[in-house]
Parts: structure tokens; C-alpha cells; sequence
């Protein structure tokens, strides 16, 4: 598989010095996710967890469940990888129905979607939880997560997604230079993993926009927290969803945007 780091030379420049050096940088590479043999989406991603990526693609997007793929196969081409997914007739079937064609670079979910009632669907309501976090489990679930980010540690260039619940703290990670890709690639590892995600949250290192809310929902997860603010569109779909939306989450504090019946507090706190 290609590697997902490269080492370039690059001159540091401070007051009075031009030091030469090297840089890791993260290597982006295309990836087409081709369904039956037609190519469906073509995205820049980290070329890691790619198998990952096809599932929870797949589900986020609405295109097939772990059911209904027969097959994944990833295939080194001279300009990228061919993910090559392999669905049983009925889902091949359903696609053909609703077939979409996106081209994404990395900052943009929803490049080459041909209508603004696929842009704007509506999420699906997430299953009934029990889950409950305080300010506390905010703060370890986002603090833990950075243990789990080896590519950003030596690049400084990606984005992560992961998941976290009360019991085992963080159960899966995944980057991807695409804040899109990495959850999905963390979408797709809980997936096949046979992770219950009702019970516990998402965990993410960058904004949060609808198309995030979409995924969460699709992924099932009645908490979704971000280290950025989510967009207010963001934020009424996470309220239609059920979906409690936390922003701004550092270890000692956090925004609640929707569905705070979640949040415990001490005592001594007043929750507005």
C-alpha cells in the first residue's frame, strides 16, 4: 500500500535565519470508490484504512449497509487507488436508482451532488440511548482522542474521528487529510467492527457542518463532539436528529447546542 507520509525539504524562516531542513507532510492521494464496477465518488484521502473507508462510506452515504457489500478490494492504479465494492444485486440495484457522481477535495462534502434536496436530506433520527456524559467525559473523551492521532503527531496536517464511550474510553480512531474521509473511515471501522454506537459519542478534531450531522446520524451515535463550532444549519439538523451537539470542546470546558438532557452536572453547575 503507498505510504501515508513523506519526508520534503523546507527552509525555516525566523528573525535573522534561514535554517534548510525537512517536513513530514501527509500524502493525498485519489481514491475512487467504484460500486459494481461504475466509479461513484472520487475523493483525495489518506491512503490508509481504505477497506474501513468503502463501509463507512458506504452506510454514511446512504448506499449500502455491511449486509448488502459482497466484496472490497483496493486497487493501486499509476494516478491513485480503485476501491473496488462489490454489492449484492439488490443494493446494485438501488444505487442505479439514485446514481450521484461527486468529486471531492478534501475540504468539501458535498462537491457534484446534482440537487439541493440530496444536499439538504433530511438526517435520520438516531435510536433511543441512555447514554449520559458531564463536563468531565467531554473533557477526557477529546484529551484521549489526541493519543490516537500518530499521523497528525509527525505531520500536523490531518484531521481525526473518533469514538468514545463511558466504559472503554476510545474504542476506534481514524485521520484522513478530508475531515469527511476520516469518519467516515471511523464509520466504517465501527461497522465492522460490531460496535453498538448508541452507546457512546463521535469525537471530532475539526468543524462541524451538515454533512457531518448526516454521517453521525447514519452512524447512529446519540452524541456528537467537536473541538470547533458547528454550523447553525448544522445545528437545527442535529436538533431534528436527536442528536446532542457539543462544540468548542477542550478538557475543562465545552458548548451545548442541542438536546443538553444528555449533560450531567454537578450541583455546584448551572446549566442555562
Amino acid at each position: 500500500m503507498m505510504e501515508t507520509r513523506r519526508s520534503l525539504p523546507r527552509l525555516a524562516l525566523t528573525a535573522g535565519r534561514a535554517d534548510p531542513g525537512q517536513r513530514m507532510l501527509p500524502e493525498e492521494v485519489a481514491v475512487a470508490l467504484s460500486y459494481n464496477g461504475s466509479t461513484q465518488a472520487v475523493m483525495m484521502a489518506s491512503p490508509e484504512a481504505l477497506e474501513d473507508f468503502a463501509y463507512g462510506f458506504s452506510l454514511t452515504e446512504g448506499l449500502a449497509t455491511a449486509a448488502e457489500i459482497d466484496s472490497v478490494e483496493a486497487v493501486e492504479t499509476e494516478r491513485g487507488i480503485d476501491l473496488q465494492i462489490w454489492l449484492k444485486p439488490e443494493a446494485g440495484a438501488r444505487l442505479m436508482a439514485r446514481r450521484r457522481t461527486m468529486a471531492g477535495p478534501v475540504g468539501c462534502g458535498l462537491c457534484g451532488i446534482d440537487s439541493l434536496e440530496e444536499a439538504l436530506r433530511e438526517a435520520p433520527a438516531v435510536p433511543t440511548s441512555a447514554l449520559r456524559v458531564s463536563l468531565d467525559d467531554v473533557g477526557a473523551a477529546i484529551s484521549a482522542l489526541t493519543a490516537h492521532q500518530p499521523l497528525h503527531d509527525v505531520t500536523r496536517a490531518v484531521h481525526a474521528a473518533g469514538f468514545w464511550t463511558p466504559e472503554a474510553g476510545i474504542v476506534a480512531a481514524r485521520e484522513d487529510v478530508g475531515r469527511h474521509n476520516a469518519l467516515d473511515k471511523l464509520a466504517g471501522a465501527l461497522l465492522r467492527g460490531g460496535v453498538d454506537a448508541s452507546r457512546g459519542a463521535v469525537l471530532l478534531t475539526s468543524r462541524v457542518s451538515i454533512d457531518m450531522v448526516q454521517k453521525c446520524a447514519r452512524i447512529g451515535a446519540p452524541v456528537l463532539i467537536a473541538v470547533s463550532a458547528p454550523t447553525a444549519h448544522a445545528v437545527r439538523m442535529a436538533e431534528a436528529a436527536g442528536i446532542t451537539l457539543i462544540g468548542l470542546a477542550r478538557p475543562d470546558r465545552c458548548e451545548v447546542f442541542t438536546h443538553s438532557h444528555r449533560i450531567t452536572v454537578d450541583e455546584a453547575e448551572d446549566v442555562a
